[in-house]
């Protein structure tokens, strides 16, 4: 069973760790200096904020898939959809190890379909880049 994912990049974390575990009354199941996450089954949500992104606010929308099966299917749904498609394999980003494809929708809103296969210790790739040469929190591609 497949899971929405949510990415906001945030000003200030503790603040957002506050109110987002209020929310969902729930805890993050990961927190790191600049990222946390919860990993939620009702709503059935993988929602994530960091410090990452160059502004704040959503920062890209998804689909976690439970398997490579599943992703693969999402992947053959998005390549009919008539919009550039960037796969990635054993991409890391979010301090995760996953498959992925990135596309963008029609209003320029990035949509990333991963399914994860281990943690990292590290944010990912992008921790090369300078906060002021991100563009996104994540891995996204631009519009």
């Amino acid at each position: 069973m497949k899971r929405l994912h949510v990415h906001v990049a945030v000003r200030d974390l503790q603040r957002s760790i506050r109110f987002y575990s209020t929310l969902f009354a729930a805890q993050p199941t990961v927190i790191k200096e600049d990222y946390a996450k919860w990993q939620l089954d009702d709503p059935r949500v993988n929602f994530a904020v960091s410090t990452r992104g160059k502004k704040a606010g959503l920062d890209h929308l998804g689909i976690q898939a439970e398997n490579e099966a599943e992703l693969e299917e999402i992947g053959s749904r998005l390549a009919q959809a008539d919009v550039a498609l960037t796969p990635q394999k054993g991409a890391s980003c979010c301090y995760a190890k996953s498959d992925k494809y990135w596309t963008l929708d029609p209003q320029g809103i990035a949509w990333e379909s991963f399914h994860t296969l281990d943690s990292v210790p590290v944010y990912g790739e992008d921790t090369a880049a300078g906060a002021a040469e991100r563009k996104s929190a994540c891995c996204a591609p631009s519009a």
